[in-house]
């Protein structure tokens, strides 16, 4: 599986020090006296959380911490470590980021084609309260940046209602898709494309839009996601730095509200998963 992600990821124009962690993780064999291979545990991929002992935080888990950003072989030896501080500033964010995970409304889930999969007359009650509920928070929203799909498209639509002057962008990255074989396995659960396909998409759109702020970014962001479970419960798991294979056991309800916190040094904090509690309980559904 680490080998067809990191050839997916090379696909992708993810190659180099991604794909090289990738294929880091395939297992190789050491010489036995008769030459013989001796299997040896696969690895995996450095970016699942597992290759660090439990419980360690990865600081520069999306590769901007600043003393990673320098050259420090062109570090100048006369001017020391004042040009090495003013450097490392010149690189620290500021600001924090908060990241709102919206996953769609219901829909009609036996529409032939995707472009049939419209949201229901309940799912587009949902886009309306959850709409009503971003509003209430009275944030600054800077942009929503939603799935393709036809069933965020309605959604955001819905949505937008509720938050004039917002900006939207439309993504293929945050399409739904199955982002990596879950742990434990489930038998019934048969994904539309194969984990390889989806995966690297996936992992693109979570290394795209979830890191910490850039240096240039002076004021706190306040930004909305409009997808799909499965892409959500992913990026969850990748931020807190879980395992991802974990992605399954969590649950979304529709039209739910995921809040993470990204701060200037990197760390994550989730805020909340899946809230639906502004809606009335015959509201809620999970389709």
């Amino acid at each position: 599986m680490a080998f067809r992600q990191a050839l997916q990821l090379a696909a992708c124009g993810l190659a180099g020090g991604s794909a090289a962690v990738l294929f880091s993780a395939v297992a190789v064999g050491k010489p036995r006296a008769g030459g013989d291979a001796e299997p040896r545990a696969a690895e995996p991929p450095a970016w699942a959380g597992a290759a660090r002992p439990p419980g360690v935080w990865d600081s520069n888990w999306d590769r901007r911490e600043p003393l990673s950003l320098i050259n420090l072989r062109k570090r100048n030896v006369e001017s020391g470590e004042e040009e090495l501080a003013s450097r490392l500033d010149h690189y620290k964010a500021k600001a924090t980021r908060h990241i709102f995970l919206i996953r769609h409304s219901q829909y009609h889930v036996d529409g032939s084609l995707e472009k049939d999969r419209t949201l229901t007359a309940l799912g587009r009650e949902q886009a309306e309260l959850t709409g009503l509920r971003l509003a209430s928070l009275g944030l600054k929203f800077n942009k929503i940046v939603h799935s393709s799909m036809t069933r965020a498209v309605e959604t955001t639509e819905i949505i937008s209602k509720h938050l004039p002057g917002v900006c939207r962008v439309s993504t293929d990255l945050l399409r739904e898709g199955a982002p990596i074989e879950p742990d434990p396995p489930v038998s019934h659960w048969k994904p539309e494309a194969v984990y390889y396909e989806d995966g690297a998409r996936i992992e693109a759109a979570f290394r795209n839009y979830i890191h910490r702020a850039d240096a240039r970014q002076e004021e706190d962001s306040y930004e909305i996601f409009i997808c799909h479970a499965n892409v959500i419960r992913y990026i969850v798991c990748r931020a807190l730095q879980f395992p991802p294979e974990g992605w399954l056991r969590l649950s979304l309800n529709n039209g739910s509200i995921t809040h993470l916190v990204i701060r200037p040094n990197g760390r994550v904090a989730l805020r909340t998963l899946g809230d639906t509690g502004f809606m009335p309980p015959d509201k809620i559904t999970r389709s």
